[in-house]
Order: structure tokens, then C-alpha cells, then sequence
């Protein structure tokens, strides 16, 4: 990482890095959490019976505690220890990951600041975005809207149309970043980073990973929405307010100074 690629994250929120993973690992990788996702979404209903969120894309999450072979690829170094440089940290808890695959037909996904969904101590979160092939316009890349991390309006608003709606037209004088994802590109974003994805229209799904990743020292807050009791019980279990989130779902994938930090490898 660059001085420069750090400074335009902090300026910008977001930052898309080409050539992370090559065409061969990727691709390796993308079997592995294709089939995970076939076998754990087969009962999903259909998309013209979903909700807009539910359109936007099939959902599986912590799929590292399903696959030991999507295990190696969450806790690999070398997203976490970009995650860790671009906030500043000595190092990186998971918080979850997340399979997100927009099926040929689907809707967009609304505007949104992941953060909100978050009883955490500070910003320091940061989420890894991985096409798992080329992602042209017609597939629904993810677009940013830069400079929004420091942005107030909308941290109140979960995922839904109104969302949209609201988003749409207060972020309407900020520049939005919506371009291509070439194949081995990779995306990280802040938590209060304003984001988006237009439909699929093209006749294949759109395949995407993602992963959650926060300062090694973050502590559990009180938790502000319903959302946010849900994360509690979900994503940090048996963590009191106060407490740094190092539930057995959130270890340390990189650091600096934890002799913690995992192998990378399946257990």
C-alpha cells in the first residue's frame, strides 16, 4: 500500500485496488463459495416474491463457519493486512463475512451506510468487497459515493426503498464512483460509506464476497436500533457493553502485535 492509496481512502472512503488476487486463486475460490451458496439458499423464495432488499441478491452469512475451504479464504492475510493499513490499525478482528450474489433479474440494492447495523466503539470498520469474476455495469457493480463517510444525513436508515429514495437525493451532489470491476480487482469501503448497486440484467449471477473486518480493540457499544440487538446476538456472542468483541466468531486475522492472529488456514 501506497502513501497515496492510504490518503485517498481516508479522503474519499472507499478505495478499488486491481490485481489483489490472480485470475487462478480467484477462481479456485469462486467454486468453492458458489457451491456453498447453491446449498445453503436452495429453499430462497423467488425474486418476484421478495421484498427489494431480498431482490437485490442472495444472502449467506459466515460462511467461513460452513466450508473449511471458504475458511482459508476469509482469514487469509492479505485482505486483513490492507484492511489494518487503510484504517490505521495494528490489526484486524472478522466481523462477519458474507455471500452476496445478485442472480440474473435481480433488483438494486439500495443506498446504505453499513455502519448503522453496528453497536461498535468507533469507525474503525471496514469492508472488503470481492467480485468473484468480472463485474461489468450490467451486472450491478457496487458505486460509491465519495467523500460520504463524514456525511450525517441517512446514519438513521437501514436497507429499504426509502433508503433509496432519501439517499438518492440528499447524496445527489457528490461525486459517485459506479465503474467496472476488472477480474482480481478488490474494493474496501468504511462503514459510513454511502453505497449502492444498480440491477443485474445480464443472464448470469453476479458473485460477490465480502468481508467484515474491525479494529483488533473494538469494544461492543449499547446497542442504538433493533438492527443492532440482532448483531449483538448474531455476530458477538457473549460480549457485555464495554468489552472488546472477541467473541470465538471474531479472531484476530492480522495484527502487528497479537501473537493471536490466526494461521489462515483451515483448522
Amino acid at each position: 500500500m501506497t502513501k497515496e492509496q492510504i490518503d485517498f481512502y481516508n479522503e474519499n472512503g472507499y478505495i478499488k485496488l486491481k490485481h489483489v488476487f490472480s485470475p487462478e486463486l480467484l477462481e479456485n475460490y469462486r467454486r468453492i463459495i458458489t457451491d456453498r451458496v447453491a446449498e445453503l439458499s436452495a429453499d430462497a423464495a423467488p425474486l418476484e416474491k421478495r421484498t427489494t432488499y431480498g431482490k437485490a441478491f442472495l444472502q449467506i452469512m459466515n460462511l467461513w463457519t460452513q466450508s473449511e475451504g471458504v475458511k482459508e479464504f476469509v482469514f487469509g492475510k492479505r485482505l486483513a493486512s490492507i484492511a489494518a493499513v487503510l484504517m490505521g490499525v495494528t490489526g484486524v478482528r472478522i466481523y462477519h463475512d458474507q455471500a452476496l450474489y445478485k442472480e440474473a433479474g435481480g433488483g438494486i440494492t439500495p443506498w446504505h451506510a453499513d455502519q448503522y447495523y453496528w453497536p461498535v466503539s468507533s469507525d474503525k470498520m471496514v469492508t472488503a468487497w470481492i467480485p468473484l469474476q468480472e463485474t461489468s455495469r450490467e451486472m450491478g457493480p457496487l458505486a460509491f459515493c465519495e467523500k460520504s463517510h463524514r456525511f450525517q444525513i441517512g446514519r438513521d436508515l437501514e436497507i429499504s426503498d426509502e433508503s433509496e429514495m432519501t439517499l438518492k437525493q440528499a447524496l445527489s451532489t457528490f461525486n459517485l464512483e459506479e465503474g467496472v470491476f476488472d477480474l482480481g480487482e478488490v474494493s474496501f469501503h468504511s462503514g459510513w460509506t454511502f453505497h449502492r448497486a444498480g440491477a443485474n440484467t445480464t443472464d448470469r449471477p453476479r458473485e460477490v464476497m465480502t468481508i467484515i473486518y474491525m479494529d483488533e480493540d473494538m469494544r461492543l457499544v449499547a446497542p442504538k436500533n433493533k438492527n443492532q440487538i440482532a448483531d449483538i446476538e448474531r455476530w458477538c456472542p457473549g460480549v457485555a457493553v464495554g468489552e472488546v468483541v472477541a467473541s470465538p466468531l471474531n479472531p484476530i486475522i492480522y495484527s502487528t502485535k497479537s501473537a493471536l492472529a490466526t494461521t489462515g488456514k483451515p483448522a
